[in-house]
């Protein structure tokens, strides 16, 4: 029988009207701002989010190293969370490549970042001091449990972060699953942010590629970093043909995938020897953990992987299971009937 694979929503293939798409695109050179299906994308990316722009680049990691570039200067600062995507799984890329000094404070349970903590955080005018630039939050939070940030979190952030001449940028690789989750537009979870990002290749199906949407301004500054990054692409519309369906068709798609999530959380939580919390299941993102004998997250992996099922340790004794488009109600009965298996 084929794999069943929860690893991460990165896995998703493009579907067969991507490929179509993709193979009858009209080109041009993007560099140059040509390209006329890179255009459209970036156009459909900017209203979405209600912002006056957008750019194309090659990844989430990318995305966010060019937002956090446009916004700050070398030695300049970044407050973010502990558990942050940025801090956790970069590289370091904005420290590393941008000069930009992180500063990170405590990632709530439900993602958030205290609003005390950020106001805590902002270093006063001092010559001994990096100057804080940014704060940059995530929607949804990966090791957070998958959790949707809500606008009145972030009109709190906004209001800080204006008394304080700070900017906001939200890293929202996930952000239509939070929309979804809070049956919400995704406009309306971005208003308050100067920059999001977001990914066209989780879950969204799209082989490649993330968007960064923000002002005229900022994306002129974040075209520029692009391109000292050597992200510049030529005749990138054969990659942007498939993030435009990707838009059109996989993100009203995405509920499917929570309520995968939701039936997998429960298959899970009635298995003796794993525990998992069913009110954090929120999106598309189930964490369990490994509760009886010896055994590791590591080695359940193992034997699930033996077995046909793909997890993700995301600790000692925690796993990750995501939900997909190419996961279905059946997967997900198997997935159980497997886990089951190898647990009892």
């Amino acid at each position: 029988m084929p794999q069943i694979d929860l690893r991460s929503d990165t896995v998703t293939r493009p579907t067969p009207a991507m490929r179509q798409a993709m193979a009858t695109a009209e080109v041009g050179d993007d560099v140059f701002g040509e390209d006329p299906t890179v255009n459209r994308l970036q156009q459909m990316a900017a209203d979405i989010l209600n912002k006056q722009a957008a750019l194309f680049v090659a990844s989430g990691t990318m995305a966010n190293i060019v937002s956090q570039m446009a916004h700050c200067g070398r030695g300049d600062e970044t407050i973010l969370g502990d558990q942050a995507h940025v801090f956790f799984y970069e590289q370091g890329g904005a420290a590393a490549v941008g000069g930009i000094h992180p500063r990170t404070i405590p990632n709530q349970p439900d993602g958030t970042l205290s609003p005390a903590d950020i106001e805590a955080a902002i270093r006063p005018d001092n010559v001994h001091f990096p100057r804080t630039r940014l704060i940059l939050l995530e929607n949804t939070h990966n090791r957070c449990f998958g959790s949707p940030l809500r606008p009145s979190y972030m009109d709190a952030v906004e209001s800080i972060a204006r008394r304080h001449g700070l900017k906001i940028h939200v890293d929202g690789a996930r952000i239509f699953n939070a929309a979804a989750a809070l049956g919400l537009p995704a406009a309306e979870l971005a208003a308050a942010a100067d920059s999001v990002s977001f990914c066209l290749s989780k879950g969204l199906a799209a082989p490649v590629g993330s968007m960064v949407c923000g002002s005229r301004d900022f994306i002129e500054r974040a075209r520029r970093v692009r391109k000292v990054l050597g992200g510049g692409m030529r005749q990138a519309g054969v990659l942007a043909a498939a993030g435009i369906l990707a838009i059109e068709q996989m993100v009203p798609r995405l509920p499917e995938d929570h309520d995968n999530a939701r039936r997998l959380a429960r298959g899970l939580a009635a298995i003796k020897g794993l525990s998992l919390d069913l009110g954090r299941i929120h999106t598309n993102l189930v964490f369990f953990d490994v509760t009886g004998g010896r055994r590791s997250a590591s080695d359940l992996a193992d034997r699930l992987a033996a077995e046909g099922v793909l997890v993700l340790p995301a600790g000692p004794r925690r796993l990750r299971a995501v939900t997909h488009y190419h996961i279905g109600a059946e997967d997900v009965e198997r997935a159980v009937a497997v886990v089951r298996k190898v647990m009892s």
